[in-house]
């Protein structure tokens, strides 16, 4: 009941300082992660109990709704065989560049063992664009950015998963069902083909959405998906994102319909996932690091993957400022969460505080600086033609520097 108190009061919080947190560096996200934090250090009384499986569960199920929502919002198959060259540059080049330069950080600074320093490099080498939302209502940030950080985010969680389930075997341990190779094509078999399914049906003359429910199709649908992926041990990140792509393919209207609903129910598994989160890594959180192990943190979350996006993306056409956008905004987010939840599950205490850390100082800063960064584009884009942008994105001219 204390954990219900403490999000409904952070929550109304949360409400009333929205519209500040709109145009300044104040971030929602990080309200929850230190009301999370002053929870679990007692300031507030008693401390409550987390249990790890709670923790995980919420983190997961948390992660689903994000990638369900991101799914979407990549406008079906079509939209992305259009667009997927800058993607599988981030993805196939930059995501490994990320992962070896972490591990490599990480066993000389943090002086930890190869297979530890590799199984870190994956749990903090993916995305989420969740914590830095703002920068997706900029116009003058170029739609193909967007995309890129899309569709990179949804994808790069289920591609570290299969490096952290190959290094948690190769060290002895294991984690549910889920976390296997295995349970990967599983998992979009389940996330393309029940949407399908259903909305297949939904299109015959004897079935119609109304209503109500039209909008809650798509929440029907994903949860369904949810379900029968926990059910059969198919990989659930997997199967979130390939569900959001196969709704808003063979069901755009829906797709449509089910945004504001779907991204309310995300941000409210967010923040929760954030608050209880906190309360879980207060005592780890607050042990004070070695200065090196600190230095690893800096720059394994904020300069890695700089260099790796920029390697990554020579001769994609992308402006310099672009390029460094896309580099600066790689937030540490509920992957991590969850393969950190894993790792300590597993006995590695100290690596999964590494984790933590890591975790949480990219969200504080990737959140606060989303808004200036979006208003630093536009301003730059109203000197270049000396008026607003328009809705695809930079102007060309920006392309010259």
């Amino acid at each position: 009941m204390a954990l219900l108190l403490a999000f409904a009061i952070t929550l109304v919080i949360a409400v009333l300082i929205s519209g500040i947190a709109e145009e300044t560096v104040l971030s929602v996200a990080v309200l929850f992660l230190v009301c999370g934090f002053l929870l679990g250090r007692g300031v507030f009384g008693r401390i409550p109990t987390i249990n790890p499986k709670l923790l995980q569960t919420i983190a997961e199920v948390a992660l689903f709704s994000v990638l369900f929502t991101d799914g979407m919002r990549t406008g079906g198959l079509r939209n992305l065989a259009k667009e997927w060259a800058l993607p599988s540059r981030a993805l196939f080049i930059g995501m490994p560049l990320t992962i070896a330069g972490i591990a490599v950080l990480a066993h000389y600074m943090a002086h930890l063992q190869w297979t530890l320093a590799f199984l870190i490099g994956a749990a903090l080498s993916p995305t989420d664009p969740v914590f830095v939302s703002a920068i997706f209502r900029f116009k003058a940030v170029s739609d193909k950015v967007k995309h890129l950080l899309n569709v990179e985010s949804g994808l790069n969680d289920g591609l570290s998963l299969s490096v952290v389930i190959v290094l948690l075997a190769y060290a002895g341990l294991k984690g549910p069902g889920f976390y296997s190779l295995t349970g990967m094509p599983t998992g979009l078999a389940i996330g393309f083909g029940i949407p399908l399914a259903g909305l297949m049906l939904e299109k015959t003359r004897f079935f119609r959405a109304a209503g109500v429910f039209h909008p809650l199709n798509g929440f029907a649908l994903g949860l369904l998906v949810l379900a029968v992926s926990y059910v059969t041990g198919a990989n659930l990140f997997l199967a979130g994102f390939g569900a959001g792509i196969s709704v808003a393919t063979f069901g755009p209207s829906f797709s449509e319909s089910f945004q504001e609903f779907g991204e309310l129910v995300t941000e409210l598994l967010k923040l929760a996932a954030l608050l209880v989160f906190g309360v879980a890594i207060a005592p780890q959180f607050f042990k004070l690091l070695p200065a090196m192990e600190y230095g690893f943190i800096v720059l394994a979350v904020f300069v890695v993957r700089m260099l790796a996006i920029w390697l990554s993306m020579i001769g994609s056409g992308l402006t310099r400022r672009q390029t460094l956008l896309t580099g600066w905004f790689g937030p540490k987010g509920f992957a991590s969460v969850v393969y950190g939840i894993l790792i300590f599950r597993s006995g590695m205490y100290h690596a999964a505080d590494l984790v933590a850390v890591a975790v949480t100082a990219s969200i504080v800063v990737y959140s606060s600086t989303d808004v200036l960064l979006g208003k630093w584009f536009e301003k730059r884009a109203r000197k270049a033609t000396g008026k607003e942008p328009g809705p695809g994105g930079v102007p060309q001219t920006e392309g010259e520097e």
